[in-house]
């Protein structure tokens, strides 16, 4: 599968999430839509930028924007990360990953010398008619909300 450009149509997914609601990139046309993929609930740099996200949800919600945060865990995970860190993002489940793969963001890791494969902390701007607007790959927690936001806002 070839990797997603900007201009290309979003991939529609339907998945469970947070709260027991199922979340559908087709609930949101007319809305743009920021996609992200993190790697793990409860991890530190994870953890940052929900919370980033969270912090900035009413800033997103003028600009007429929908926050959607995606990883593997369960919703039951989900839920306990929400609660404890007060998260306004929706939080989706991806546990059988075809969604995460089918964004590109499933893809080989290297720690300490070894290689696995997991899901690559990136973002995507989906304008209100379900096109990728921006992809940012390989993201760096400080600063990205920021950049997210301004990207939002330049429509």
């Amino acid at each position: 599968m070839s990797e997603l450009s900007p201009g290309d149509k979003a991939p529609d997914f339907t998945l469970p999430a947070d709260g027991g609601q199922a979340v559908s990139l087709s609930d949101f046309t007319g809305k743009s839509v920021v996609l992200y993929f993190y790697p793990k609930d409860d991890t530190p740099g994870c953890t940052k930028e929900a919370i980033g996200f969270s912090e900035a949800i009413d800033e997103f919600d003028a600009a007429g924007a929908v926050v959607i945060g995606l990883s593997k865990d369960t919703v039951a995970k989900h839920d306990k990360f929400r609660d404890k860190h007060g998260l306004k993002v929706i939080l989706a489940s991806d546990a059988d990953n075809d969604v995460t793969e089918r964004y590109g963001a499933w893809v080989e890791k290297k720690m300490y010398g070894r290689s696995y494969m997991g899901i690559e902390r990136c973002t995507f701007l989906i304008s209100p008619d379900g096109v990728l607007k921006q992809i940012w790959r390989k993201v760096r927690v400080p600063g990205h909300v920021e950049a997210v936001l301004d990207a939002v806002k330049a429509g």
